[in-house]
C-alpha cells in the first residue's frame, strides 16, 4: 500500500506542480533577481532615493518564465539540471563534512584561498558543465556529452583532434611561462 504522502506527491505530479509551477517559479525568481541586481531596466528616483523598477523587472521576468514553461524541452532540461545540481551540492556538503571531521573544534570548515579551494572550484565547474552537456540532447535524443565522448573516441587519431590537443598544450605552456607571479606578502618588498 502506498503512503499518503506518496499519494500527495503523485497528485502534485498529475496537476503539473513539477512540470509547470516549480520551473516557472525558479525561472521567474532567477530572472527577477538578475534584473534587480543589474538594474538593466533602469531606476526611478523617489524622494531623493533611487529604486529599481520592480514593476518592469517583474513583468519581463514573468513573460520570460511563461515563455520557458511553454517549451516542454526547456522544462525537461531545467528539471534534469536542477535535480543533478542538488546531487552535486550534496556531494560538496559531504566533502566539507569529511574535511570538518579532521578539524579541531572552532576551526572553520570552509576552504581558505589556495590550491585546494581552486581545485575544488574547478571540480564543481567541470561538474556543472558536464551536467548541462548531459541534459541538452541532439536531434536524435543523444546527450551532447555522450556525443562528444563518442566523437573523441572515434576521431582520437585524426589530425583535427591532435591539432586541438597541441594548441591546448601550447596555450597552457605559454600561460605558465608568462603568468604574473606576484611576490608573497611576507614583507620582503621594502628590503
Amino acid at each position: 500500500m502506498e503512503s499518503t504522502f506518496r499519494e500527495v506527491l503523485g497528485f502534485f505530479n498529475e496537476i503539473g506542480i513539477y512540470d509547470v509551477v516549480l520551473p516557472f517559479l525558479l525561472v521567474f525568481t532567477i530572472i527577477f533577481a538578475i534584473f534587480e541586481k543589474t538594474k538593466v531596466l533602469g531606476q526611478e528616483e523617489f524622494e531623493g532615493k533611487k529604486y529599481t523598477r520592480k514593476n518592469l523587472n517583474s513583468m519581463v521576468a514573468f513573460v520570460i518564465a511563461f515563455m520557458v514553461i511553454a517549451s516542454s524541452q526547456l522544462v525537461e532540461i531545467i528539471t534534469q539540471v536542477s535535480s543533478q545540481m542538488v546531487i552535486l551540492l550534496l556531494l560538496s556538503v559531504f566533502f566539507l563534512l569529511l574535511i570538518g571531521s579532521f578539524q579541531k573544534e572552532g576551526d572553520g570548515v570552509f576552504l581558505e584561498k589556495g590550491p585546494w579551494r581552486t581545485t575544488f572550484i574547478w571540480i564543481m565547474f567541470i561538474g556543472i558543465v558536464a551536467i548541462f552537456l548531459f541534459a541538452i540532447k541532439t536531434a536524435d535524443g543523444q546527450p551532447w556529452l555522450e556525443w562528444f565522448f563518442e566523437y573523441i573516441g572515434t576521431n582520437f587519431t585524426s589530425s583535427a583532434v591532435a591539432s586541438i590537443i597541441l594548441i591546448v598544450v601550447f596555450i597552457g605552456s605559454m600561460w605558465f611561462v608568462v603568468r604574473d607571479q606576484k611576490p608573497s606578502s611576507g614583507g620582503t618588498e621594502g628590503k
